[in-house]
């Protein structure tokens, strides 16, 4: 479990300071001060050492969304669509190599992972709205997962332009899935 540790501490500090491509399972190894050939007895390849850093990552996050969602009672749509831009956004700028792995991991592994937990932040957040009367609740199921498909692609903008997330583009991601959630409240 040490050497495991070693690993992704390994991968998350390398994935910060260099970015995707230079976190190699090879760079990985040599900076847990673990030969290569035995990095294979813990992990099978790069894209394992991701994937299991990666929900690491999401656990959190999803702590997150849930505490804001359930601490704010958003009284509005625009509430409840800051209830989890915010948290993301503050979780990406604390750990760029959450963004790294989100945005610039392209395994297989890691793009279900996103996947799968858009889908079920889509599904929290369309029974809160409906719940709390700020959705129909005829509203599609869909629309929501197609607001955070929206909002991820705009949050990938966000923090290409900027390590922190450009505030401006993460202020049209609020704008734009706002305004989209909107059209099925008239």
């Amino acid at each position: 479990m040490e050497r495991r540790r070693a690993i992704l501490d390994a991968a998350e500090a390398l994935l910060g300071e260099q970015g995707y491509e230079a976190a190699t399972l090879k760079a990985i190894g040599e900076r847990a001060g673990i030969p290569v050939a035995s990095m294979y007895h813990y992990f099978s390849d790069r894209h394992q050492v991701d994937a299991e850093l990666l929900q690491h990552h999401l656990r959190a996050i999803e702590d997150l969304i849930r505490a804001a969602l359930e601490d704010s009672e958003p009284p509005a749509l625009r509430d409840a669509v800051d209830a989890v831009i915010d948290p993301v956004r503050d979780y990406f700028r604390l750990h760029r190599s959450c963004v790294e792995l989100w945005f610039a991991g392209r395994g297989e592994a890691v793009i279900d992972l996103v996947r799968e937990f858009d889908a079920a932040q889509a599904e929290r957040l369309w029974l809160l709205l409906v719940e709390r009367g700020l959705l129909p609740a005829d509203t599609p199921r869909f629309v929501l997962q197609l607001a955070f498909e929206v909002g991820n692609r705009l949050f990938d903008i966000a923090f290409r332009q900027s390590p922190a997330g450009d505030d401006t583009t993460i202020d049209e991601a609020r704008r734009m899935v706002t305004a989209y959630l909107e059209t099925y409240t008239a």
